[in-house]
């Protein structure tokens, strides 16, 4: 799904140059992990992405074994991936940061390194445990991801073009039109029942079954639930 903080990615990718990671945050299912992979495969060479959530010891154990040590650090990296590196035109993605906050660290001597980009993704970025003892790096540059908005929901239902209209009508203070107008309260009208988490999208364009977005709504909701639960 077209998703407007990818312009940000770029945005970052360009006049960022290496100087800062990025660490993108937000709640669970807003599809932090799907934008980051799609940057990554239109925007470099080649990339690598941990996923904290399943990434094995030998991954884990090089943030504690070789940040002194980055020639070898980056060498077993890219062996257990078999991914060749290149220098200025690699991303790495510290996907699911927050449940090993040593990579979160390890930002500070990764960027001052120079070879390579790094985006973090994660949520709960605030909760206690998910910083303790680590020290938060400077050199992240932090944006928040949220849901689909309106326009994006459109975009994802293959409308390009009214959301555009709608500006320079409100900027111009004309009216739609009748058939524009209802044809904009429809979309507004699914975009209130749907909702924007891309999963609900997803299965929404699919199917046009508002009894299966709603399940997957509620599946969310769960998830969230047992989060909380987790940490109060």
């Amino acid at each position: 799904m077209k998703r407007k903080i990818y312009t940000e990615l770029l945005k970052w990718k360009k006049e960022d140059a290496g100087r800062t990671a990025l660490l993108i945050d937000g709640a669970r299912r807003v599809g932090k992990s799907y934008i980051v992979e799609a940057f990554a495969k239109a925007e470099y060479l080649n990339y690598i992405l941990i996923d904290f959530n399943r990434a094995s010891k030998e991954v884990t154990d090089l943030f504690h074994n070789y940040l002194d040590n980055l020639d070898m650090f980056f060498m077993y990296l890219a062996s257990f991936y078999n991914v060749k590196l290149y220098e200025r035109e690699t991303l790495i993605i510290f996907d699911e940061v927050q449940l090993f906050p040593r990579a979160r660290s390890a930002i500070k001597y990764l960027v001052a390194d120079g070879r390579y980009d790094y985006i973090e993704t994660g949520s709960l970025m605030s909760i206690k445990k998910n910083v303790r003892d680590i020290v938060i790096p400077s050199e992240e540059h932090h944006i928040r991801m949220y849901p689909l908005d309106f326009e994006e929901f459109m975009w994802a239902l293959e409308n390009e073009t009214l959301m555009d209209f709608i500006r320079i009508c409100f900027k111009e203070k004309k009216p739609l039109g009748q058939a524009l107008h209802r044809k904009a309260m429809d979309y507004l009208r699914q975009y209130l029942i749907v909702g924007g988490m891309p999963q609900a999208v997803e299965a929404y364009i699919q199917t046009r079954d508002f009894d299966r977005v709603d399940r997957v709504k509620r599946d969310i909701l769960d998830l969230y639930r047992a989060d909380i639960v987790k940490h109060a």
